[in-house]
């Protein structure tokens, strides 16, 4: 089964896609290996978070999404 990945918001002009299906499961290790360096320094800023099934991941190197979970990659939120 495959993993829904989206990058959201600026990371998706970064990313080789804004919404990708690779094969799982899908580790920290893997997420960093789809993207270019420069995504990749993005996606490992302590202000870009991880969302697996639908919860935000406190450890983003924690990730391991199962076949049919999305992944979605945050940017930072600002605003007041």
């Amino acid at each position: 089964m495959t993993v829904r990945v989206l990058f959201l918001g600026p990371l998706s002009d970064i990313a080789p896609a804004a919404e990708m299906n690779v094969d799982g499961p899908l580790d920290w290790a893997g997420l960093l290996d789809l993207v270019s360096p420069e995504c990749a320094d993005q996606i490992r800023s302590e202000r870009v978070k991880i969302a697996c099934a639908g919860k935000v991941l406190l450890d983003k190197a924690a990730l391991h999404a199962k076949g049919g979970d999305e992944v979605a990659v945050l940017p930072p939120v600002s605003g007041g």
